[in-house]
């Protein structure tokens, strides 16, 4: 039973650290740059992490019921995906600071709810919620991509299905807290750098050149690999 809950908090710690990944910190470093808000950066993290929870338990739920591993193939081309994802983050934020869109107002509606934003914004509302869209999608991605790895390291770590299952959730939990803190540690800075419309413009650069830089670093050895030689 120790060993059991042992695993268990072991997955929430693993969760905690997965936040910290090159590929996640360079996707969600773009969207924060975007809305260098305090209060919302932890709230975009925290939907990156729904997202990222979503495509973990799901797929992940399949994986262990049949007791089967993600073939590596099909593994790599999610890598790849997400490698093209960054690319193409990285690219949209360079586009955004030479357009220097950043400042001006947007009126945004949905049904009744009219609200005004500072830039574009790129959410929906589900009743009284607000979602948004971006760091979900981006969250599922990163999610789908390491669902075959976290999967076989349950299998391998617990004793059974169920408790492979509760490794996985704790994990998904996890990353929802680390990727919130790390996000909302994050918008401090990036707020009081963002204050200056210049400051601001060459931050979304920055974190866009980092972005394709990751992106095509993590893609290169993937395609290598999967085209033939």
């Amino acid at each position: 039973m120790l060993e059991l809950a042992t695993g268990c908090w072991l997955g929430f710690l693993v969760g905690l650290r997965h936040a910290l990944d090159p590929d996640h910190l360079a996707a969600m470093s773009t969207l924060l740059a975007e809305h260098p808000r305090r209060r919302r950066a932890a709230i975009l993290g925290a939907w990156w992490g729904v997202g990222h929870s979503a495509a973990l338990l799901g797929a992940g739920a399949v994986l262990l019921l049949c007791r089967v591993r993600l073939p590596d193939r099909a593994a790599e081309l999610l890598e790849l995906a997400v490698s093209a994802m960054l690319i193409a983050l990285g690219a949209r934020s360079i586009q955004r600071a030479f357009k220097a869109r950043v400042g001006a107002s947007v009126e945004h509606a949905h049904g009744n709810v009219v609200h005004v934003h500072q830039a574009v914004e790129d959410h929906f509302h589900l009743r009284s919620f607000t979602i948004a869209r971006r760091p979900l999608l981006v969250g599922l991605f990163h999610g789908l991509a390491g669902t075959g790895a976290i999967t076989a390291l349950a299998l391998a770590s617990m004793p059974g299905v169920p408790a492979a299952f509760v490794y996985v959730a704790l994990f998904a939990l996890g990353s929802i807290g680390g990727m919130a803190l790390l996000t909302g540690a994050a918008g401090v800075p990036l707020a009081r750098i963002a204050r200056r419309p210049g400051a601001h413009a060459a931050l979304l650069a920055c974190v866009g050149a980092v972005s394709l830089v990751v992106g095509v670093a993590w893609g290169t050895p993937i395609l290598e690999r999967l085209l033939p030689s």
